[in-house]
């Protein structure tokens, strides 16, 4: 996002109708200042600003701004700022806005910044038709209104401002302020990604991966991402990493896939750090390492990605990479668990059941195991079926047991079939033409509905 002018904008933003000597004096300065002497530029500039000459003024404002040539001061480049904007200087009109609203040399005032952006957009400057686009979407200064930050985006990006750009695509990607059109987002991302955004070039890419707005087209989306990617994109490092990873758009290639997914984790993306460790698991594109692999996962656990948490618990379970502790084993699967990890709320069932990092507590596991069972997950429907009819933790139900096993079986489980039949032999026919019946209620209703109030006892 663009921030203030810069100095070297301010140079070519000249006024007409200055006289000789001052444009002399003016040209001095710019010479001096782009040889590093900012003493001399200063001494040319300031006396043309205290003059009242508007370039002057703003480029005052933009060095105390940044710091160069003189001590960084916010208020007094707000100072100068407001000089030249009072004499409807554009680009000291939309600096002062950034002031605004950045809160730097004045308090932070929404409003404020709204109005000076305003001023400097009806000039036609791109930069702050596009900032009073983000205000109008950000709902800061004004009444949140995405029709009218599209009206604005769309002025600055007729402007060629790739950041304007962008965000139309995004508001036709997700039909904000106006209808969602992917052929409309393609375009605009496109105009930006032409212009090097990398952002837009990463979006792009989706776009052509998802068939969205285009052909599905997984080669041009590599071709994308690679662009994006090479500016230090994340999101693009980790697709591309994907793309490897898959052989989508690209021969597969592990240790190509490693190098991006490498880059992105080391900018800290959490889900690169998984697929590295992963891949330290099983040895696709790196050399096998369960340390490695564990040193990742801690990574990617520690900011709440629960597939990590859940691999890092194994791996304490399994004492590979890490010391074997079931305490810590516990703990990582509850946090993954507590996300509605399948996998992770089986496990944690199972050390439940058999008392390993915790104390044994049969009611504990069935709770575990349900929400497992509630996702689709075999093993732990199956186990359900065998506490029901064993009664641990729950009130035995050969019913609802049954049930259970009948299940599992539609599900895959190999030994389910045996649990259906041992519960079948002390079974009525009618309880069994009920079980069944509860299993296809279950089943149907994703779960929702699974029998267990009214099951025979």
């Amino acid at each position: 996002m663009k921030h203030l002018h810069s100095l070297v904008l301010a140079i070519t933003l000249l006024a007409g109708g200055v006289s000789v000597a001052t444009a002399q004096d003016f040209y001095k300065g710019l010479e001096a200042f782009n040889e590093g002497d900012y003493q001399t530029a200063l001494q040319e500039w300031q006396p043309l600003a205290d003059q009242g000459d508007t370039r002057a003024q703003y480029i005052l404002g933009v060095m105390y701004d940044t710091g160069q040539g003189v001590p960084q001061d916010y208020a007094e480049a707000v100072r100068w700022f407001q000089l030249a904007a009072d004499q409807g200087f554009a680009s000291a009109q939309y600096n002062l806005g950034v002031m605004y609203e950045k809160g730097k040399g004045v308090l932070q005032d929404y409003a404020e910044a709204v109005r000076w952006f305003r001023l400097a957009a009806d000039q036609g400057d791109a930069f702050s038709q596009f900032h009073l686009g983000v205000m109008y979407g950000n709902g800061r200064g004004v009444p949140q209104d995405y029709a009218e930050a599209v009206r604005w985006y769309r002025l600055a990006a007729d402007q060629g401002d790739d950041d304007a750009q962008y965000n139309l695509g995004s508001m036709h990607e997700n039909g904000l302020g106006i209808p969602q059109d992917y052929a409309e987002a393609v375009r605009f991302y496109r105009l930006a990604a032409d212009q090097g955004f990398a952002r837009a070039q990463y979006n792009l890419g989706v776009m052509y991966a998802n068939g969205q707005g285009v052909l599905q087209d997984y080669a041009e989306a590599v071709r994308l991402y690679r662009l994006a990617a090479d500016q230090g994109d994340v999101f693009a490092q980790f697709n591309l990493g994907n793309m490897y990873n898959l052989g989508q758009g690209v021969i597969q290639d592990y240790a190509e896939a490693e190098k991006w997914y490498r880059l992105a984790a080391e900018q800290g993306w959490a889900d690169a750090q998984y697929k590295l460790g992963r891949m330290y698991i099983s040895g696709n594109g790196v050399p096998q390492d369960y340390a490695e692999a564990a040193r990742w996962f801690r990574l990617a656990a520690e900011q709440g990605i629960a597939p990590a948490q859940g691999g890092l618990a194994l791996m304490y379970y399994n004492g590979e990479g890490v010391p074997q502790d079931y305490a810590d084993a516990e703990k990582w699967y509850r946090l993954s668990a507590e996300q509605g990890d399948a996998y992770a709320q089986y496990s944690l069932a199972l050390m439940y059941m058999n008392g390993q990092g915790v104390i044994q507590d049969y009611a504990e596991a069935e709770k575990w195991y349900r929400l497992a069972a509630e996702q689709g997950w075999a093993d732990a429907q199956y186990n359900l079926g065998v506490m029901y009819g064993r009664g641990e933790g729950v009130l035995m139900s050969i019913v609802i047991s049954h049930m259970w096993f009948d299940i599992a079986s539609a599900n895959g489980h190999p030994r389910s079939g045996e649990g259906t039949d041992a519960m079948a032999m002390l079974m009525s026919q009618a309880d069994i033409s009920k079980a069944q019946k509860m299993a296809r209620e279950c089943m149907s209703s994703n779960y929702q509905n699974c029998g267990y109030w009214g099951a025979n006892q």
